[in-house]
């Protein structure tokens, strides 16, 4: 098969090793890549957002499957466009994608089909925010978020009602997120443990994904502010069975048999951002797509073919698809630019990949990366690296990834030295 990847960063780089060790493809092109995916298949030069040119690339190359890795293109409606033309597309339809695309949506699903969630109250005037957020009504700590794509950012955690007109305010008055904070979600603070739950489906029929853990602070010990993710381990020793049908009856049944009922089948990867609280697990947010960095171990532990995975999903035929896992652990440590999730250099060559190149069961995943003319891989975002290893158990991989970290670096680099520790700290090694 002929396949398009669509994405530039780690979890394209890591869709990208998995799609290429697949005895069904025949090509990958990638667009527009990274340094890492430049040696896994063809990089070509149109961004994620461009659609107009995406589309015209797919349909000259009539590429059997396209992959879509970011959520930009989806809710701009790539999907539908590719799927009208009668391509294979992994990824869901614009309308499915607002499950991303727009909190409120995402909201107001789970109000109708009674999926567990965080009470929350919608805003799209400072003056009502105002009022609601000064009344005996309003609860806190709480959470304000701006309804659509923020880039990660448009979510405030805020202890006190202060704090919460504030961010309500900056969205809604003065503008801090553009378009996407033009209406606001103020949100009860869930409290217990934060868990990502995968699954794969075609829009009826759904398979899960191995389990993982992510770590979303800076700093060591959940310290430091929120970043896009700073490593991840699976699987998560937080999810027992009985935890895992709970979340699949009780969320994710519901959600896609909720979406399609509404008209707005789901195809592609569901996301479900999972708060593991004393009433239940509840829904905290969803993706429409994989997650950053979790996909740098899911990609290793499957005991199969993601392209024949990929593909089911994207053409109806996930039924019978049973995935396989590999009895191993995988933990993946995120080497990210100095100053990173605030401002940070780029252009700074990284050294010692070559030294990583010959370790078993090591695999280091591209993502903030770029190849100068003369062939030296240069930082180019925040997030640089995802250094993803194997190992017996969580303890054997968490050693072997700080192994390949210690053999990189560059001029500023940081990382978390606990990714998987507080895991291994439980004797829950598997």
């Amino acid at each position: 098969m002929k396949v398009l990847l669509i994405g530039s960063g780690g979890r394209e780089d890591a869709l990208a090793w998995a799609l290429e060790r697949s005895p069904r493809l025949t090509r990958l092109d990638c667009t527009p890549g990274n340094a890492g995916m430049t040696g896994r298949g063809r990089c070509l030069d149109i961004k994620a957002e461009d659609v107009d040119g995406l589309v015209a690339q797919a349909l000259g190359e009539a590429y059997d499957l396209v992959v879509v890795g970011p959520e930009a293109p989806l809710v701009a409606g790539l999907a539908d466009r590719l799927r009208e033309s009668g391509l294979a597309v992994f990824g869901p339809d614009a309308a499915a994608a607002k499950i991303e695309g727009s909190k409120i949506f995402a909201k107001e699903l789970m109000t109708r089909h009674g999926i567990p969630t965080a009470g929350y109250r919608v805003f799209d005037e400072v003056t009502a925010a105002r009022k609601y957020l000064a009344s005996s009504e309003a609860e806190f700590p709480c959470v304000v978020k701006a309804d659509g794509l923020a880039a990660g950012k448009g979510v405030i955690l805020c202890d006190n009602r202060d704090q919460a007109t504030a961010a309500a305010v900056s969205m809604l008055e003065r503008g801090a997120f553009g378009a996407a904070g033009s209406r606001v979600i103020v949100e009860e603070m869930l409290r217990g443990r934060e868990a990502s739950f995968f699954v794969l489906t075609d829009g009826e029929q759904f398979v899960e994904l191995a389990t993982c853990q992510d770590y979303k602070r800076a700093l060591d010990g959940d310290g430091g502010l929120n970043t896009g993710g700073m490593g991840t381990y699976s699987p998560s020793v937080y999810l027992d069975d009985k935890l895992r049908a709970e979340i699949v009856e009780t969320i994710v049944r519901p959600t896609i048999a909720g979406l399609a009922a509404d008209g707005t089948p789901y195809r592609g990867v569901l996301y479900v951002g999972v708060m593991l609280t004393d009433d239940g697990p509840k829904v905290l947010e969803y993706n429409a797509r994989f997650g950053d960095p979790e996909t740098q171990v899911l990609m290793p532990r499957l005991d199969g073919d993601w392209l024949e995975l990929l593909h089911a999903a994207a053409t109806g035929a996930l039924a019978g698809q049973q995935p396989a896992w590999h009895e191993q652990a995988a933990v993946c440590v995120v080497m990210a630019s100095g100053g990173y999730p605030g401002s940070y250099d780029k252009g700074l060559p990284i050294r010692g990949l070559d030294a990583t190149a010959s370790m078993d069961d090591v695999v280091v995943f591209h993502a903030g990366t770029a190849a100068r003319d003369d062939g030296t891989v240069v930082t180019s975002g925040g997030r640089v690296l995802g250094v993803t290893a194997l190992g017996s158990d969580l303890e054997a991989a968490r050693t072997r990834a700080y192994q390949a970290v210690g053999r990189i670096d560059w001029d500023g680099e940081h990382h978390r030295n606990d990714i998987a520790l507080d895991a291994v700290s439980q004797g829950a090694n598997r």
